[in-house]
C-alpha cells in the first residue's frame, strides 16, 4: 500500500466510518474540510457537525470555509499539496478551482447505484419511490452533479419496512469499506473508471418540509414509503383537528375489507388496541404505528388515539 497526502471533504454522520478507515489505513489525513458550525438542538447554539467533531478529537487539522470558492481557502488548500481528495456527504458543490488541486483529483462516496438518483438526497428518494434496491458507489468528482466515472459499488436491498436512517447507517459502513481499495488502485495507476449511463439518470433533489406533508389520497404503500423515507427527517405529517400530527411509523395491513363503502381516504377504519387504521386512496388501509403531536414526546398509535379521542370516523388530513 501507497500512503497518499489526503484532504477529506465530509459533515454529517454518514462520512465519519469514511473518515475512520481512511485514518486507520495509514494515509496522512492533511485537512478535514467541513461546514461551519451551526445551530442544533433545543438551545439552537452554533455547534460542530460529527466530522468536524471526529477531527478535532483526534488532532486533524479543520477548515471551516463560508464559501468553498474562498481565494484564501483555496490556497491554503493548495498548500497542503494533497495527492487525492475524498468527498462522503460535504453538502456543497466543489468548483473545478478546488478539483485542480489534489494530484489525483477528488473521488466521492455517493449513496446510491449511480446514474440512479445523483443528486443530495438519494437514499431517502431511493426509500420514498420504493425502490427494492440501492447501494453505495465510489466516483469520481467532476463540475457536473455527481456525474463522474464509477470506480467501485456495493448493492443493498431495501426492506419493505426499512427507514432512510437504517439504510444510511449501513450504507455509510459499506462505503467506508469500499474506498479503500479504490485508494490503494489510484495510487497505483491501476482504478478503473466506467463512465456512466447517462440515459439512465435519476435526480434526488433535497429534501424540504414541504415533502412530509401526507396526501390521503395516494396509495398506501405510497405514504407508507414516504414516512419511512423521510425517518429521520423532516418526517411526514398530516392532520387531525386542525392540528399538525407527524407520522413517525406506519405499516401496511392485509386483508379483507371490513369497512363501509362510505368510507373516505385520510378516514379511521379502525381503532382500538392495535392502534389506528387509515384509508388510503386505493381503498387500502394503512396502519398508523407511532405518532407525535407538535411540541409533543412520540407515543405508539393506540396512546394517542386513547390521549386525543380518536374513534373511527375521524378523519387524518383536515
Amino acid at each position: 500500500m501507497t500512503a497518499l497526502r489526503v484532504v477529506f471533504f465530509g459533515t454529517p454522520e454518514f462520512a465519519v466510518p469514511t473518515l475512520r478507515e481512511v485514518l486507520g489505513r495509514g494515509h496522512e489525513v492533511a485537512a478535514v474540510v467541513t461546514q461551519p458550525d451551526r445551530p442544533r438542538g433545543r438551545g439552537q447554539k452554533p455547534s460542530p457537525g460529527p466530522v468536524a467533531s471526529f477531527a478535532a478529537g483526534h488532532g486533524l487539522r479543520l477548515l471551516q470555509p463560508e464559501r468553498i470558492r474562498d481565494v484564501a481557502f483555496l490556497s491554503a488548500l493548495a498548500a497542503l499539496s494533497p495527492d487525492l481528495g475524498i468527498v462522503a456527504a460535504y453538502g456543497k458543490i466543489l468548483p473545478a478551482s478546488l478539483l485542480a488541486i489534489p494530484r489525483l483529483g477528488l473521488v466521492n462516496v455517493h449513496a446510491s447505484l449511480l446514474p440512479r438518483w445523483r443528486g443530495a438526497s438519494p437514499i431517502h428518494r431511493a426509500v420514498m419511490a420504493g425502490d427494492t434496491e440501492t447501494g453505495v458507489c465510489i466516483m469520481r468528482v467532476v463540475e457536473a452533479l455527481d456525474a463522474g466515472g464509477v470506480f467501485a459499488e456495493a448493492h443493498r436491498p431495501i426492506g419493505r419496512d426499512e427507514t432512510s436512517e437504517d439504510v444510511e447507517r449501513d450504507l455509510a459502513e459499506r462505503g467506508a469499506r469500499l474506498i479503500l481499495p479504490v485508494i490503494d488502485a489510484l495510487a497505483g495507476g491501476t482504478a478503473p473508471e466506467t463512465p456512466q449511463d447517462e440515459s439512465r439518470v435519476t435526480y434526488a433533489p433535497r429534501l424540504t418540509r414541504d415533502d412530509g406533508a401526507i396526501d390521503w389520497t395516494e396509495p398506501a404503500l405510497t405514504i407508507h414509503n414516504q414516512v419511512r423515507g423521510l425517518h429521520p427527517w423532516p418526517h411526514a405529517f398530516t392532520a387531525l383537528h386542525g392540528a399538525r400530527v407527524i407520522v413517525l411509523r406506519t405499516s401496511t395491513v392485509t386483508g379483507p375489507a371490513a369497512w363501509s363503502d362510505r368510507a373516505s381516504p385520510g378516514e379511521v377504519v379502525a381503532a382500538g388496541r392495535d392502534g389506528l387504521v387509515v384509508l388510503a386512496g386505493d381503498r387500502m388501509p394503512l396502519a398508523l404505528v407511532q405518532l407525535q403531536a407538535e411540541g409533543r414526546r412520540a407515543v405508539a398509535a393506540r396512546e394517542f388515539a386513547a390521549g386525543a379521542r380518536i374513534g373511527v370516523g375521524d378523519r387524518f388530513g383536515a
